[in-house]
């Protein structure tokens, strides 16, 4: 019963990053660009359309103002532990070391399927903008080649296709394949700006009456919904020993990608729904969709362009969090070692091609539609355990360097969890058993390998 409790030595850890061999090239705006480019994809680019449709009206804005408060309560955590602990491993690393090896396993475990399968849900929405991209030129792609087994195909050849593509611009190295992800962030931001300058001019005011078709409930509803848009942010922290200066770095990363996310959402949305009413926005390509009905075609086929561009960056910086908590976990021993293989260029790239495969293969292969929430319940998790871990580390190591710390402990990483937890209990029960079961075969996982070769364990 022991083992299941050793910790991982904040000294050693620091240490740790001291001696590591990864090269530390990511500063403050590689950081704030690697967050926006998690974050700014499908939630821009789909849920505000559905949403406004749906839930809130031309109120949505007020929904993404509430949603953002919450993320930024676990954002405020995060900047705290990034900056105290600035190695590889995210949540996984902050739950080894305050709360023992078993819940740091199971959150790794988590970490790994919340990337994963947010990245195969992105590659496979990045197929279809891409195929409509296609038939823009006349070019079809068959339906056989879109869709998995289950959906009537043989495989979705565009998301695997993408998904290798991202796995092996990573595999280039962190420096080259952070220019590569800031280009792509940069057009993503700069299709947004293009469709908020041109959309500007089309804004009538009276789209925007009724304000609040469904009253507070439906704000509410709104924010539940608009919610997992902001997911993307924590990958920020998994990158910790790739940076320069974490201590300052880190914190300006997480909290400034999500000040610039929140504010796009919104200004997008007030554009959106001034230019279209909302009852005609429950479209899954809104900003396209606006556009073409005050006949701007040809900016329309822009922002298209931009998405597909864009939405690169989503799976580039899920894989790329994926990898590394892959590369911490082996390095550990809670993984084989051959996830913590490096090249001559202190590259994880065993593990990036092994996460690049399964995303591959997820996309692919598996219809994600009874899978999504699974990375909705694990993020929500994550983000809980890490508030908790700030108020777990502030009382064992009161003393420790921060760069940053959060206000009002312990009101606010209280407030946090108790957030996340009522959203978890708002998920489907079909949600609860898919992630039980993943919990389950993490269990085992352990049982078997992780606490036989556990570092911990050989130096105990």
């Amino acid at each position: 019963m022991r083992h299941i409790l050793r910790k991982k030595h904040v000294h050693d850890l620091l240490e740790q990053s001291r001696q590591q061999k990864v090269k530390k090239t990511l500063g403050g705006l590689d950081l704030t660009l690697l967050g926006i480019g998690a974050v700014i994809g499908t939630g821009v680019m789909v849920l505000t359309g559905i949403t406004a449709a749906k839930d809130a009206g031309p109120a949505v804005i007020f929904s993404f103002a509430i949603a953002a408060i919450v993320c930024s309560l676990a954002a405020l955590c995060y900047a705290e532990m990034a900056s105290a602990l600035p190695v590889f491993g995210s949540a996984y690393i902050y739950s080894y070391t305050t709360m023992g090896e078993l819940v740091g396993h199971l959150m790794g475990w988590t970490l790994l399927s919340v990337y994963m399968l947010t990245a195969s849900a992105v590659a496979s929405g990045w197929s279809s903008y891409f195929n409509s991209l296609l038939e823009g030129f006349g070019i079809s792609i068959p339906h056989q080649f879109l869709a998995g087994p289950e959906q009537g195909g043989y495989m979705n050849l565009p998301a695997i296709i993408i998904a290798l593509l991202i796995a092996w611009i990573l595999s280039r190295g962190t420096k080259e394949s952070k220019k590569f992800n800031n280009i792509m962030v940069f057009v993503k931001l700069g299709i947004i700006v293009l469709f908020i300058v041109v959309g500007g001019f089309y804004v009538q005011p009276a789209n925007w009456q009724p304000f609040m078709p469904f009253g507070a409930e439906g704000v509410i509803a709104g924010a539940a919904a608009v919610f997992f848009a902001f997911l993307g942010f924590d990958a920020i922290s998994a990158s910790a020993e790739e940076v320069k200066n974490p201590q300052r770095n880190l914190p300006i990363g997480i909290i400034g990608s999500l000040l610039i996310c929140t504010i796009i959402y919104i200004v997008v949305c007030l554009v959106m729904t001034g230019m279209v009413h909302y009852t005609k926005l429950n479209v899954t390509e809104a900003m396209s969709y606006v556009l073409q009905s005050v006949h701007q075609n040809s900016v329309a086929g822009i922002i298209s362009v931009g998405a597909v561009i864009g939405l690169m960056a989503v799976i580039f910086a899920n894989n790329y969090a994926a990898t590394r908590i892959a590369y911490a976990m082996g390095r550990d021993g809670l993984l084989p070692k051959v996830f913590s293989k490096t090249n001559k260029s202190d590259t994880p790239v065993a593990s990036i091609w092994m996460i690049g495969g399964m995303t591959a293969v997820i996309s692919g292969f598996i219809d994600l539609k009874d899978l999504s929430n699974l990375a909705n319940i694990g993020a929500l998790l994550t983000f809980a355990m890490v508030s908790l871990s700030v108020l777990i580390l502030r009382k064992t190591h009161r003393q420790l360097e921060r760069g940053f710390r959060v206000p009002f402990v312990p009101v606010l990483p209280i407030i946090s969890m108790g957030c996340c937890l009522f959203l978890m209990l708002n998920l489907p029960g079909r949600t609860w058993l898919y992630f039980g079961v993943w919990l389950l075969i993490g269990v085992v996982m352990y049982a078997a390998y992780s606490n036989k070769h556990s570092e911990l364990a050989k130096s105990s």
